[in-house]
């Protein structure tokens, strides 16, 4: 049968390696990660046959059966993310195993960059720069401590909040990596006092 479909596992007594010992797979994992879908079967029986799918298409390379038949994988990347499924089977042909595990697999949350513009009445917005990255959930820092309800690229501050100079910082992160920016502290007082003089010349 072909294996652009489905990727068939011949369990033989003649197996050579040794299973090494290796994290199971969680739900979410970091790119890079070496982990294990354990396969398991009724009564821990040894299987003869053993079919694992991913998705509806076959299991990609660079990962491996262990002895056992659990699926090995030695640094899990983007495109291994999905739901893989296995049958096990005895001599006599009989299903002896079945199962399903899905994983997400997520890229490093990068370091965010903030960067502030001021109005002419001396307020501001902040905006956190964290690239084309649809994965990533962002929080605010006011000094070292999170402003509450503010998850948007961008927040914005009176001309009082402003003249507070406290530094300001967000973070971005996913459910297996975080990482902050470096803090900035917002001043706008040339803003405000540069359009009074503008003002006051007319």
């Amino acid at each position: 049968m072909s294996c652009q479909y489905y990727l068939l596992f011949l369990v033989l007594c003649g197996f050579a390696a040794l299973s090494v010992s290796t994290e199971t797979c969680g739900k979410d994992l970091l790119e890079g990660t070496s982990c294990i879908i354990k396969l398991t079967t009724r009564n821990n029986q040894k299987p003869s046959e053993i079919k694992w799918v991913h998705d509806t298409h076959g299991v990609s390379e660079g990962v491996s059966m262990e002895e056992d038949g659990s699926l090995k994988f030695s640094s899990v990347s983007l495109k291994d993310t999905g739901k893989y499924t296995f049958n096990a089977y005895n001599d006599a042909g009989a299903e002896i195993g079945k199962g399903e595990v899905e994983i997400k697999v997520y890229e490093k949350a990068p370091k965010p960059a903030v960067k502030f513009s001021c109005t002419k009445d001396g307020n501001a917005t902040l905006k956190c720069y964290i690239g084309e990255r649809e994965d990533l959930t962002l929080s605010w820092y006011k000094e070292d401590k999170m402003i509450q309800n503010e998850n948007k690229p961008q927040v914005f501050l009176s001309s009082t909040q402003v003249q507070e100079n406290k530094p300001y910082s967000c973070e971005a992160h996913n459910p297996v990596s975080s990482n902050k920016s470096e803090s900035v502290t917002v001043s706008c007082s040339c803003a405000a006092r540069c359009e009074r003089q503008k003002t006051s010349r007319k």
